[in-house]
């Protein structure tokens, strides 16, 4: 099975249903697929499709680092890439910086908080730069590699070395971040949020789990008044709000893909990303 959920690509052939997208297209692919016809599919948000949301690369649908992809519901699935929008920021727009921003809104930011990142990967790093575009004051960014805590800090944020909810805790006084984003999904990370959010605050997690299950601390979250959701991105239902922001410039996204390679060097693109450097972050494949 080829893997990969993230694509931008040339329209080679466009079935008989399509309507919005024609032979000869760049368009960009929602990473996570939907039948398109449903009354969940008419909120933009692939994962309410009454069918079940699919993602590409996994079960039955073919994954992005080939040649070919063919895309079911392209209506649906498919964006034609506007004018100012570049090709690393069309592929952020298929997962990466849809996750974030998810992230960041399911977090109830508000105009002058204190948030907390934790895992600055791609994901992460779109979250703390969203998270800052909906109003965040203090960003703490958490991690465990000093590159990347380094990348975070020239962009404003605070670094903290994980686990950090000592830290945040004593940079805030002993109340907490009133928001805390979740980009890694482990139990120490779950845990860490849980702890380094403020009484009524709420945690977003957007990393992916190991399917093991989580021993909630749940008298703790029920006496502070904790809220916890986690997300799978509504990709689709972003683009209309992301668009703008990135061909204006007042979301920077510059500076997450650090290595571009051919698709015949796949294999040296895992193995970086699977070093977690500070110095690589997302790798970007060309076929």
């Amino acid at each position: 099975m080829a893997l990969g959920h993230e694509a931008v690509g040339t329209v080679v052939e466009a079935g008989p249903q399509a309507r919005t997208v024609k032979v000869g297209d760049v368009v960009m692919v929602s990473s996570v697929a939907g039948c398109g016809a449903c009354p969940g599919c008419a909120t933009r948000d692939p994962v309410m499709c009454f069918s079940g949301l699919r993602i590409f690369g996994a079960g039955a649908l073919g994954g992005a680092q080939a040649d070919l992809l063919a895309v079911p519901a392209a209506d649906f699935q498919v964006l034609n890439i506007p004018d100012g929008i570049t090709t690393e920021q069309a592929l952020l727009l298929t997962d990466n910086l849809a996750t974030g921003w998810a992230a960041a809104q399911r977090a109830d930011v508000s105009p002058g908080d204190r948030v907390a990142v934790i895992g600055l990967g791609a994901v992460g790093l779109c979250a703390l730069r969203s998270a800052v575009i909906q109003g965040a004051a203090t960003v703490f960014a958490v991690d465990r590699v000093a590159g990347r805590l380094d990348r975070a800090a020239n962009w404003g944020a605070t670094p903290v070395t994980s686990p950090a909810a000592e830290a945040i805790l004593a940079a805030t006084g002993g109340r907490g971040a009133d928001s805390v984003i979740d980009a890694v999904g482990t139990d120490a990370s779950m845990a860490d949020a849980l702890s380094a959010v403020r009484p009524g605050g709420t945690v977003s997690v957007v990393g992916v789990h190991d399917l093991q299950p989580f021993p909630l601390p749940a008298l703790s979250c029920l006496m502070r008044s904790i809220t916890l959701r986690m997300t799978t991105a509504p990709v689709q239902r972003t683009w209309p709000e992301l668009i703008p922001l990135l061909a204006s410039g007042r979301l920077d996204v510059d500076g997450i893909f650090t290595t571009t390679l051919p698709l015949d060097d796949a294999p040296k693109g895992y193995a970086i990303a699977g070093s977690r450097s500070g110095e690589d972050v997302k790798i970007l494949l060309t076929p």
